[in-house]
């Protein structure tokens, strides 16, 4: 039976240091494919928006790629402001679920469980993003507890919100690749290795440092790029000083070419996906084999079998195997 869905988060229209875009955006396409009504709410003028129109051309060009890609989805902006309520019961009047996504303001959250109490919709929390771990205060700002359910995107972020924040409604609900738009391609190659990431502040630094940034250095005959956003001066001085191209923002949708144009991608998961974590895939992992490219990851452990290690992708323990394997694989 096709049901109502609203779902609300940061932005749907911008990908800027905002991962989560990537599988929303393809979630909703899918449930409208499978003849749901759905409608996807964004803040008016998220920061993540705000920082991809700073882009300038680059940024122009994303979004109109956007809008040209996912011509289906129903976006329309709120503010949290006076006039929220009046908004919220007029869209929310006639749904069946609402799911609201972790990355909105918590106020949103209470004021549409206000009106799921009047109206009598099933609301539901979901988490993709690694907050309930690393900082669990902010999301204990949110009312879980009076939700109808909680989706998190790995088992260990779904025993946080069992165990920890005393969450009964819990279920683990994995991120994907968009196959729609992510899939093998035949473009040319250019570049030996890939890496997409942005630079994370202190979460994986020293990680990138051996895995990524080593490597490239010892390894002068091979052509690195890095895309991302965030990278600091010292950064960028440091990948140019081990000879990788830094290429700056990628927008999501341009991601499969990078992919199809370098003959080995990297993941180097920020600190806390390789320990307290492990086995929960971050997005990047889905995308990168969605488009064929072979994948090699410093340590992080697949603890809840979604792929086939040695198969699917190759770990490394260390940098100095990192530097052998891209060597073996490029031949």
């Amino acid at each position: 039976m096709p049901l109502r869905i609203r779902i609300f988060a940061h932005s749907w229209i911008s990908d800027w240091n905002h991962g989560n875009a990537h599988f929303l955006r393809g979630l909703a396409s899918e449930l409208l494919q499978l003849g749901h009504d759905v409608r996807c709410y964004e803040e008016k003028e998220p920061w993540s928006r705000t920082n991809l129109r700073e882009e300038g051309p680059l940024g122009e060009q994303a979004e109109a790629d956007f809008h040209a890609a996912f011509p289906e989805l129903d976006i329309r902006p709120y503010e949290t402001d006076g006039r929220l309520e009046a908004f919220l019961e007029l869209e929310l009047r006639e749904a069946d679920l609402v799911v609201v996504h972790e990355w909105t303001p918590p106020e949103l959250s209470e004021k549409v469980l206000d009106l799921r109490d009047r109206s009598g919709f099933l609301a539901v929390f979901l988490d993709t993003h690694h907050r309930a771990y690393t900082s669990p205060e902010q999301i204990l700002r949110f009312p879980l507890s009076r939700f109808d359910g909680v989706l998190a995107f790995g088992k260990a972020i779904r025993t946080i919100y069992r165990d920890g924040f005393g969450v009964q409604r819990v279920w683990t609900f994995h991120e994907a690749a968009d196959v729609a738009h992510f899939h093998p391609t035949t473009a040319a190659k250019d570049t030996d290795v890939v890496w997409v990431g942005n630079w994370g502040d202190e979460e994986r630094t020293r990680e990138l440092q051996e895995f990524l940034i080593d490597p490239a250095a010892s390894l002068r005959d091979k052509k690195f790029a890095v895309h991302g956003v965030r990278y600091p001066e010292q950064a960028r001085e440091q990948l140019a000083q081990a000879g990788i191209a830094y290429r700056g923002y990628l927008p999501n949708l341009s991601a499969p070419s990078a992919y199809g144009r370098s003959r080995l991608s990297l993941h180097v998961p920020r600190r806390f996906y390789a320990n307290g974590l492990s086995g929960v895939p971050t997005i990047r992992v889905f995308e990168a084999l969605a488009c064929g490219t072979p994948l090699v990851c410093s340590p992080w452990s697949d603890a809840e079998g979604l792929f086939r290690p040695g198969e699917d992708y190759v770990v490394v323990e260390d940098g100095s195997r990192m530097r052998e394997q891209i060597e073996w694989l490029l031949g």
